[in-house]
C-alpha cells in the first residue's frame, strides 16, 4: 500500500533533503513550493534516485492563509497522508506583512504549519498510523515569550523575530502531541541544528537581523552564526526523516528530535501551558480554519 508524505519548503535546501530521505524510505512524496521550476527540479532530483513511487510538486505560497486552505484541501481529498512534515522557515532583515496584513516572521513560521496541520487532521487521523514533524531551531532560545499579540514589544529584529515565532510553533506542537495522544496520530518536533542554505547565507550575514546589543559583537555573533550554519543541508535534513520514519518512535509522540538524531529535552518555556495556551488563543483569532 503506497503511503504519502508532504513536505513544505521542499523545492531546495533541508525541505529537498528531507524529501529525499523519505522517498528512500519508501513514501510517495511531494513536495511543496512556490516556485514551479525549482519544483519541477525537486521533483527530477527525487526521481533521478529511483525511489519506489515517483514525487510531485504543489505549488502554494505559503505566506498566504488562503493559499494554505486551499493547499490542505487539495491534499486531504487525494487521500490521507501517512507524514506531514512543516519545514517552512523564512527569516527577514526588515519588518514586512504577509498578503493577510500578518507580520511575515509570524505568519510564515507559524501561522502556516498551525493552519495546514490543524486542516489536515482529520486526513491524518484518517490514515493514522501518521506523524507529524515540525522543525524547530535553536533560535527559541532570544525569543520574547510573551504571545498576547502577533508583535513582541520592541523593535524588530528578524533572528529573535524569527526565534519567537519557532518558539510558538514548538509550544503548538507540543500541546499537539498532548492532544492527539491515543489517536494514532503521533506529533514530533525536529531540530535541524544548521546548514548553509540560502536563508542562512543570506539574510543571517545581515546584522540588522539582532538587537543592537548584539550589533556592537557582529564580529563575533556573525563568526558564531557561520559556523553554526555550515554544515550541509543533508546532515541537517536527518533529524526530520528519523521523527518521520524511524520505527523506534512507534507509538511515541511529544518529542524533540535534537540535531544528533536522538531526543533531547524540549525547551522549558515550549512545555509551559501559560504559553501554549496564549499561542493557541493568537493562532484560532488570526488563522481561523475558515477564511473569512
Amino acid at each position: 500500500m503506497k503511503r504519502t508524505a508532504v513536505v513544505t519548503a521542499g523545492t531546495a535546501g533541508i525541505g529537498l533533503e528531507t524529501a529525499l530521505g523519505l522517498a528512500a524510505a519508501g513514501l510517495a512524496v511531494t513536495v511543496v513550493g512556490r516556485d514551479a521550476e525549482r519544483g519541477a527540479r525537486a521533483v527530477e532530483r527525487i526521481d533521478a534516485t529511483a525511489p519506489a513511487h515517483p514525487a510531485r510538486f504543489l505549488a502554494a505560497d505559503l505566506a498566504s492563509l488562503d493559499a494554505v486552505r486551499a493547499l490542505a484541501g487539495r491534499i486531504a481529498a487525494e487521500g490521507p497522508p501517512a507524514v506531514l512534515v512543516n519545514n517552512v522557515g523564512a527569516m527577514f532583515p526588515e519588518r514586512q506583512d504577509s498578503v493577510d496584513g500578518i507580520e511575515a516572521t509570524f505568519a510564515v513560521n507559524h501561522l502556516s504549519p498551525y493552519l495546514l496541520t490543524e486542516l489536515l487532521l482529520p486526513a491524518l487521523r484518517a490514515g493514522a498510523p501518521s506523524r507529524i514533524v515540525n522543525v524547530t531551531s535553536g533560535a527559541i532560545g532570544v525569543a520574547k515569550r510573551v504571545f498576547d499579540a502577533v508583535e513582541p514589544p520592541g523593535g524588530y529584529y528578524g533572528f529573535h523575530w524569527y526565534g519567537r515565532a519557532k518558539l510558538a510553533n514548538l509550544a503548538y506542537t507540543l500541546e499537539l502531541a498532548g492532544r492527539l495522544d491515543g489517536t494514532g496520530v503521533s506529533v514530533f518536533a525536529a531540530d535541524p541544528g544548521g546548514a548553509a542554505t540560502a536563508m542562512t547565507d543570506g539574510t543571517m550575514t545581515d546584522p540588522r537581523i539582532v538587537s543592537p546589543g548584539l550589533r556592537l559583537l557582529w564580529p563575533l555573533v556573525r563568526r558564531r552564526f557561520a559556523r553554526s550554519t555550515s554544515g550541509p543541508a543533508s546532515v541537517a535534513a536527518r533529524p526530520s526523516v528519523f521523527a518521520a520514519t524511524d520505527g523506534s518512535l512507534t507509538g511515541r509522540t511529544g518529542l524533540v528530535i535534537g540535531p544528533r538524531v536522538r531526543p533531547v529535552a524540549p525547551f522549558r518555556p515550549a512545555a509551559d501551558p501559560r504559553v501554549a495556551e496564549a499561542v493557541r488563543r493568537l493562532s484560532e483569532r488570526l488563522a481561523p480554519l475558515a477564511a473569512g
